[in-house]
């Protein structure tokens, strides 16, 4: 869409407008708060312990989702199977999945009375597996998207020199994968970094993170000038690790694809053992805590009945406002980001910026900068609305570059004004791009748990604070009643997923690497 200078400058006010008050702004007043540390803050063993644990656990999950989601993704880029189209769409479940089922899942799992039977709880290997839930399949989806840009010419060619099916590997389709694997890495690490819903849930006392030790100082021992020196830290390793994301993304340029390889029948037995570990791997990491949540929510079924109570009713009718608030807003923002964007490299990656900070220091950083506005609705949902609007910006700037530019001069040719062009041409191309943002807004929303723990109160209950207290209180019953409404949550979400793949691209598009994870 063919839009004046004038034009994109009063569509990009808005956003940017929104971006400095609600990001920059906080952002500078925190890195402020952060200056006023004390030099014996760092010699703190314990604190020094809580930044090493933090890198650790990020290093740790790369490592682990290499080592299980690149033999996977070989697996589903070369052998076809029955099942294997939905397989590769559901790898995308997990990213609509709030934090809180995800760690409810795994309590489920490996918790004190898990299904396994393997009580992993104040072990490191709890945090790690939750980790893998959401990062695995992210690795999984850059490797098939990498392997499928292998010439099927070059692969012959090495075999044909006699080269082994793993030397061929080492040589020709690895150092393929490779460009599409590095930057998702970085990304990892730093979901790693800045998590907080399952360090909270899955570290315990000594496993917690960084940024769950930063909610700790401000909620319960009012310590700001701590909480803002590790908040400054933190932002400045989340900082380091977005720039060499960054330059990673300019220097590995995924290559043109040339004739790739398409995938094959799995006949050895070999080959169908390869695919069956494949699929149990993801069956393992990606797929049980979902299957324990749901088991557990259908065994607790009895206590249906008693659930239905005032707290639970308010909950729901918070979590519906702020979502449908949520969509409406971050929807309009999100469009006049894309629409204003354009060409202009920095404003595209403006909407990027709410995904570098995290939702913890995002929310500590409004408490300092609007204390005047902590007790209002209206700064909750202005958080809200910034982890929201950047799916939604995207999904409409990806959709706008894939059209062609003659369209929308044909309708201008005819005679059509500006604002007819779009709502004839342009808007009908663009509804399945936003309904897969809206979806994903609306999916951050409803699962949102760091900013929400941070910045509400009891008024403005939503169902993943309260999972949280059902969780921390004692009781046969509440604990039911936590996988209840975990299981609300994760229908929820499947049904933002359901809404994502239905304006999707077809499997065998996504499989090719169409779209980057």
């Amino acid at each position: 869409m063919i839009l004046s200078r004038r034009s994109r400058l009063l569509l990009a006010a808005p956003p940017l407008l929104f971006l400095l008050l609600l990001s920059l702004a906080p952002l500078a007043r925190l890195l402020q708060e952060g200056g006023q540390w004390s030099p014996g803050l760092l010699l703190d063993p314990y604190l020094q312990w809580r930044m090493l644990w933090s890198i650790l656990q990020g290093a740790a999950t790369c490592l682990l989702a290499l080592l299980f989601g690149v033999p996977a993704a070989w697996a589903l880029a070369r052998f076809h199977f029955i099942g294997r189209s939905l397989a590769l769409r559901l790898l995308m479940l997990p990213f609509v999945m709030p934090t809180l089922v995800a760690g409810v899942g795994v309590l489920a799992l490996f918790g004190s009375q898990g299904l396994s039977g393997l009580n992993l709880q104040d072990t490191p290997w709890l945090l790690l597996y939750g980790n893998l839930f959401f990062n695995l399949p992210l690795v999984v989806r850059a490797a098939v998207d990498g392997f499928s840009q292998v010439p099927a010419s070059r692969l012959a060619a090495a075999r044909s020199l006699g080269a082994s099916r793993w030397r061929a590997f080492w040589r020709v389709e690895w150092p393929a994968a490779l460009p599409w694997l590095l930057p998702n890495l970085c990304l990892i690490f730093l979901y790693c970094f800045s998590g907080f819903g399952l360090a909270l849930l899955l570290g315990g006392q000594r496993y917690a993170t960084v940024e769950v030790e930063i909610y700790t100082l401000v909620a319960y021992e009012l310590n700001l000038a701590d909480a803002g020196a590790l908040a400054l830290l933190s932002l400045l390793v989340a900082g380091g690790i977005a720039a060499v994301y960054a330059w990673l993304e300019a220097r590995l340029g995924v290559p043109a694809r040339s004739e790739p390889l398409p995938p094959a029948p799995a006949r050895a037995w070999s080959e169908r053992a390869w695919v069956a570990a494949a699929l149990a791997i993801l069956l393992l990491f990606a797929g049980l805590p979902l299957l324990a949540v749901l088991w557990k929510a259908l065994s607790a079924l009895d206590g249906l009945a008693d659930l239905w109570d005032e707290e639970l009713r308010l909950a729901l009718f918070n979590s519906a406002r702020f979502t449908a608030l949520t969509v409406l807003l971050s929807g309009a923002l999100g469009l006049c980001h894309a629409l204003a964007a354009g060409r202009w490299l920095w404003l595209r990656a403006m909407a990027f910026l709410p995904f570098v900070v995290s939702p913890v220091c995002v929310a500590f950083g409004l408490l300092l900068l609007y204390p005047q506005w902590s007790g209002q609705l209206l700064i909750l949902l202005a958080a809200y609305v910034l982890l929201a609007y950047p799916f939604v910006a995207k999904a409409a700037g990806t959709a706008l570059d894939a059209m062609p530019a003659q369209l929308a001069q044909a309708a201008r040719s005819l005679g059509a004004s500006p604002w007819r062009a779009f709502r004839r041409v342009i808007w009908p191309l663009l509804q399945p791009a936003l309904r897969r943002g809206l979806a994903f807004a609306a999916a951050t929303a409803v699962g949102e748990f760091a900013v929400t723990l941070f910045l509400s109160r009891p008024e403005w209950l939503t169902l993943t604070t309260l999972i949280y207290q059902k969780l921390g209180r004692p009781g046969q019953a509440n604990a039911d009643a936590a996988m209840l409404l975990s299981g609300l949550l994760m229908l929820l979400a499947t049904l933002a997923f359901i809404v994502i793949e239905s304006g999707a691209k077809r499997p065998e598009e996504l499989a090719k690497g169409d779209e980057r994870a």
